[in-house]
């Protein structure tokens, strides 16, 4: 079972910037950022793959960034230029075998950091 634990999140006025991190317990392949808004369905923002190819959702390409250090075992998300609609929970995600853009295809959840932007 891996663990995972974000920490970073916060509240920000909208322009301002936060950067997320994920500690895993150990080294998995695909690492993943999703965030749910109130009200919301949980969405993709950004993946990281195990050649560190990043896929990034449309809304916040340009602004954020997903970034990996494999010794720490550590995942980030740089977020610039924060909006009130990045307002979120926000959820690291891992899987071993894949790296998909669904939700339903990551095995391991953290429990989530709350991401508050201010207009």
């Amino acid at each position: 079972q891996v663990q995972l634990v974000e920490s970073g999140g916060g509240s920000v006025q909208a322009g301002g910037s936060l950067r997320l991190s994920c500690a895993a317990s150990e080294y998995v392949s695909c690492m993943a950022w999703f965030r749910q808004a109130p009200g919301k369905e949980r969405e993709f923002v950004a993946s990281i793959n195990s050649r560190d190819i990043a896929t990034i959702t449309a809304p916040v390409k340009g602004r954020f960034t997903i970034s990996r250090d494999n010794a720490k075992k550590t995942l980030y998300l740089q977020m610039n230029s924060l909006k009130s609609e990045d307002t979120a929970m926000y959820y690291c995600a891992a899987d071993r075998s894949h790296c998909y853009t669904s939700r339903t295809g990551f095995a391991y959840w953290g429990q989530g950091t709350q991401v508050t932007v201010s207009s």
